[in-house]
């Protein structure tokens, strides 16, 4: 169980000091804040369109991510003779796999998690054709990331520690705090109630992104067994756009009785299951709970038998 913990964290602090993953996580995060700044005249639609965008960013931001980290976390260890060394010890490869699943969806946890903040301060910001942008929001936000990447900058000159790894994690620090003390503002720059004008079902909402964001690291991590970055993204861009056509493609022929249509409406994911955006349009509000209760057990099902099959694979890699 130590060899676990220990080969888990380092894949994770391995991701995590990857510049790639600190651009793609401050990119991220700041495109979804833009998406609230300029005027769309949307006659009135203008905040279903900024949630609806934040929600689509954070999983195409999660789809990359989950393929960057697993080819950083396997496939490169696999070709630089890493796993090797590592296997050497008495560890043994579904062990190896499973930790390194472990520590990349702690990765895209912080990934999807600062998506998510950033998606609850764009709903606050989301204004109509009447409105105005808040620009005392924009300005905290702005300020948050300056002293993230500021902390970042310290440790490293003053305590000569890794710059991109500390930069990640006061990226998370200081964009919470700055979502809560903007909380407490209006866009004036007045006190009012805690988070008034956020809205709190993007939670749920981001919560099934996430689920979606752990199939795909499964996947990404299953295809890394065998394959480099790009034929990785390949497959991974694959299943996601079939997936998100899934209900049209086989779900309909599947209700027809059609056994193939049926077959592979079960393998591959449906990512309209983890879409909770219609929902949000039409002002549900009293099953997203139990829907993401529900979206666990999927989850953990479809991860199951993804890392199954990696593991599978993994087993007849040869890595010398």
């Amino acid at each position: 169980m130590r060899q676990f913990a220990t080969i888990a964290t380092n894949a994770f602090m391995e991701l995590v000091r990857q510049p790639v993953f600190l651009l793609l996580t401050t990119c991220s995060a700041i495109f979804s804040i833009f998406l609230a700044t300029p005027y769309y005249f949307a006659f009135g639609d203008e905040p279903k369109l900024v949630k609806n965008s934040t929600l689509a960013v954070m999983l195409l931001s999660g789809l990359l991510g989950a393929v960057l980290s697993a080819s950083a976390s396997l496939a490169r260890e696999i070709r630089g003779g890493t796993a090797l060394a590592v296997l050497s010890k008495p560890v043994g490869r579904a062990q190896f796999l499973l930790a390194k699943y472990l520590g990349l969806a702690g990765a895209l946890t912080i990934l999807t998690y600062v998506n998510l903040v950033a998606a609850l301060l764009a709903s606050r910001m989301a204004f109509d054709a009447y409105g105005s942008t808040d620009m005392f929001a924009l300005g905290f936000f702005a300020l948050s990331i300056v002293l993230a990447y500021a902390i970042g900058g310290f440790s490293n000159f003053f305590l000569r520690r890794p710059f991109v790894s500390d930069a990640v994690l006061g990226l998370v620090l200081m964009i919470t705090l700055g979502f809560i003390f903007v909380s407490f503002f209006n866009k004036e720059g007045h006190s009012q109630a805690f988070a008034t004008g956020v809205d709190w079902r993007m939670v749920p909402a981001g919560l099934l992104v996430l689920f979606a964001v752990w199939i795909l690291a499964g996947l990404a991590l299953a295809c890394s067994t065998r394959l480099d970055i790009v034929p990785t993204l390949a497959i991974c861009s694959a299943f996601f756009l079939i997936g998100l056509m899934s209900d049209y493609l086989f779900g309909q022929r599947a209700q027809g009785g059609a056994w193939w249509a049926a077959a592979l409406y079960s393998v591959i994911p449906n990512w309209q299951l983890f879409w909770l955006a219609d929902a949000l349009d039409a002002g549900q509000n009293t099953f997203h709970w139990g829907y993401v209760l529900k979206g666990v057990g999927y989850v953990a099902g479809y991860v199951g038998a993804t890392l199954a099959v990696a593991v599978a694979l993994f087993e007849e890699r040869e890595l010398g």
